[in-house]
């Protein structure tokens, strides 16, 4: 039986007005996790849900190559990168990642975050209302920094979180948004240069285990050390990534504003709630709507013949947001994740699958040990009403967090 087709004759403009509900919209409405369309006059499959996942992230069935517009690559990954590679070049560079960013260095990367809002309080209690979204971008962009070894004056502070807060604003849109993220993208790719140069040559002084120590010093497969260029690509892979998870730590506040009964649920801070919130978090709230990939070998989905070359995106956001996975999907319920350690293609914010072998964000336990730091720090507030305002940019005085 083919797969269901969507009626439009081409659903680009659907597909950005509707934006991260559009591909759950579809397989509602077709009745099918997996269904045909045309967008930017192509033609796609889209997929969603666990058995969906396991098939995007088996390892073999796709290559990232050619499945995101280029302008969208050049802002979020670039060519080179870690996610750009497929097979044994791929685990071998994301083994860099893993040992980088695992565990006990989100921990580390969350210490930093944590000194940075305790130095700016001062300043936060004195001056005018801030934009919670870009002041957490600077301080993730600090505390990064910090934990790689690189120092910062106020003004390359400034400038270097607004060039990676435009690259993630501008990922997925075209015109003037697009082209400055791009812009901007270039500016920060001179600096991440600069600064891996500077390790290397050892003008930049740091420990043998520095993270950034170690990306200066890695070695690819054929035993060379990486070029200069792609050596600062993957710097921006970990910083810009960083940085983004402002957004997610912005949804966490408005969680606990706006959703009943979300501050009661951790006001006693304890670890497993606090665990289960970060998790409802990232999948109640928009990050990415869907990621995109190539066919590199045939396989058959839903009685569907996949040829080498379609294109097909899976919806992280539909996936994370289907009934058949969640019970009341639309429903903010962190107590969901008590009693259950969700499933390697279940919960995908950030990619389905293994993080060594598979192309699973290994920025997740960063982004999990911020969202707890960040949900303790604001229930610590010593006020019984914050002055926050809960619009899409939230607002807060933060005059008296602790």
């Amino acid at each position: 039986m083919p797969l269901p087709q969507d009626p439009a004759l081409d659903s680009t403009r659907a597909f950005f007005a509707e934006g991260y509900d559009w591909v759950g919209n579809r397989c509602r409405e077709l009745g099918s996790d997996a269904f045909r369309a045309r967008i930017m006059l192509q033609s796609v499959v889209c997929m969603a849900g666990e058995e969906a996942a396991r098939r995007f992230y088996d390892g073999r069935s796709f290559t990232r190559t050619g499945a995101m517009p280029q302008i969208t690559l050049r802002q979020l990954q670039d060519k080179g990168s870690v996610q750009a590679l497929d097979g044994a070049a791929h685990r071998h560079r994301k083994q860099l990642f893993l040992t980088l960013l695992a565990r006990d260095p989100a921990e580390a990367v969350a210490d930093a975050f944590e000194r940075r809002w305790q130095a700016a309080l001062p300043d936060w209690r004195t001056g005018d209302p801030i934009v919670m979204h870009d002041a957490f971008g600077q301080l993730l962009f600090g505390a990064a920094c910090d934990w790689l070894g690189v120092d910062l004056d106020t003004a390359s502070l400034d400038r270097r979180t607004h060039e990676m807060l435009a690259m993630v604003d501008g990922a997925g849109t075209v015109g003037p948004r697009a082209w400055k993220g791009l812009a901007l993208r270039r500016r920060a790719e001179h600096w991440a240069r600069d600064v891996v140069q500077a390790a290397r040559e050892g003008t930049l002084q740091l420990a043998p285990d520095a993270p950034l120590a170690r990306l200066a010093a890695f070695r690819d497969l054929d035993g060379e050390l990486l070029d200069l260029r792609t050596a600062g690509v993957e710097l921006l892979n970990i910083v810009r990534p960083t940085v983004a998870v402002a957004r997610f730590l912005s949804f966490a506040v408005l969680a606990l504003h706006a959703r009943p009964g979300a501050a009661a649920f951790v006001a006693d801070r304890d670890p497993a709630r606090l665990q289960a919130f970060a998790q409802e978090v990232r999948r109640f709230y928009p990050f990415f709507p869907v990621i995109g990939g190539r066919v590199r070998a045939p396989f058959a989905f839903r009685d569907h013949a996949f040829a080498i070359g379609d294109w097909v995106l899976l919806g992280l956001h539909a996936t994370n947001h289907d009934p058949r996975l969640w019970e009341e999907p639309e429903t903010f319920r962190p107590e969901r994740f008590l009693n259950r350690e969700p499933g390697a293609f279940v919960l995908v914010p950030q990619g389905g699958g293994d993080h060594a072998s598979d192309h699973r964000c290994p920025g997740e336990w960063i982004t999990l040990a911020l969202l707890r730091r960040i949900v303790r720090r604001t229930t610590a507030c010593r006020r019984r009403t914050c002055r926050s305002r809960t619009t899409a940019s939230p607002r807060c005085r933060a005059a008296n967090c602790a």
